[in-house]
């Protein structure tokens, strides 16, 4: 099955093997697995969650090595096959069963754009080769009568991202002189911790060899943190050396995906880190943890401390 169905089940599976240790695979496997499933996670890569920062996912895959009834890496399926006693799947990887036995498959390991069968040949929008609809700042096609907007338009696949991008086609239409030019989209795990960031990730900027400063400020030194027990959580700032622009922001904890409106704004409208260690929040509250990860850049922070040298990272 794919996420589209994992929601309509009428029953709850005793064992679920979901494929695919992404976001949808890891969200889905975590409300299974409260609701009483056993669940393996079987992942092709080294890590859960690709292209996530690694310091992000930490915390998320110890809570989930208690959860799940295992996590497989560096592991894949080769082969599914219908029984009588369940689906068995047959698995490749070092020190794995080989052949496991589960009552539903949950496979999850990406999405096509639904651009097929709409007619889109009898137009000139243009299609590129993984299905998305090439489109212009604008979201209007190679056809001037025709539109696109989200997951049919291009990566990110996401809800807001595509609301975004109906407000830019909306007002294009109406002349005016909109442009889908934003810096930062939120991205957000809806697991426990969640996990959201924007702008650039510390992965990106060691793979394009970008040179940034890192600040980043622990949650167990958060108030808050500590009086609802979540003390797993990191907040961190990627930002100029040069400039202090802030570049980008990460966040694993409870209510990351709330939290990371502030990062996004500071990064879209062009902020210093000083600009958001300056600003006052409130305290006790997780919103302050941005305050402070940006405060630690300039050695300056209240609850921890740390000396006035940022991490770099090329």
């Amino acid at each position: 099955m794919d996420s589209t169905c994992a929601l309509d089940l009428p029953d709850v599976p005793g064992k679920l093997l979901v494929v695919g240790g992404g976001y949808i695979g890891l969200e889905m496997g975590s409300v299974y697995a409260a609701l009483g499933s056993k669940v393996t996670v079987v992942e092709m890569t080294a890590g859960l969650l690709p292209g996530a920062d690694r310091d992000l996912v930490r915390p998320l895959k110890t809570r989930l090595d208690r959860l799940f009834a295992a996590i497989l890496l560096n592991t894949k399926v080769t082969k599914l096959t219908a029984t009588k006693e369940g689906i068995v799947a047959e698995l490749e990887g070092e020190g794995v069963e080989p052949k496991q036995t589960f009552d539903r498959v949950l496979v999850s390991v990406g999405r096509r754009p639904n651009s097929r069968d709409l007619g889109l040949e009898n137009t000139r929008a243009e299609v590129d080769q993984k299905g998305f609809i090439k489109v212009d700042p604008q979201r209007r096609t190679a056809d001037p009568n025709i539109l696109a907007i989200g997951d049919v338009a291009g990566e990110p696949m996401l809800a807001h991202k595509a609301t975004r991008e109906a407000h830019v086609a909306i007002e294009a239409l109406a002349g005016e002189p909109a442009a889908f030019d934003n810096l930062a989209i939120p991205a957000v795990v809806f697991t426990d911790p969640e996990i959201a960031w924007c702008g650039l990730t510390e992965t990106e900027a060691k793979n394009t060899n970008r040179e940034v400063k890192i600040a980043r400020f622990p949650w167990g030194a958060s108030g808050r943190a500590v009086t609802i027990s979540r003390t797993e959580g990191l907040t961190k700032i990627l930002f100029d050396p040069e400039t202090e622009r802030v570049l980008g922001v990460g966040i694993v904890g409870a209510g990351a995906g709330e939290l990371i409106a502030e990062a996004t704004l500071a990064v879209e409208t062009a902020c210093v880190a000083r600009d958001v260690a300056e600003t006052i929040h409130a305290h006790p509250t997780l919103s302050e943890t941005i305050m402070e990860a940006a405060e630690t850049a300039f050695g300056q922070a209240t609850h921890i401390y740390r000396a006035k040298r940022a991490e770099s990272r090329s």
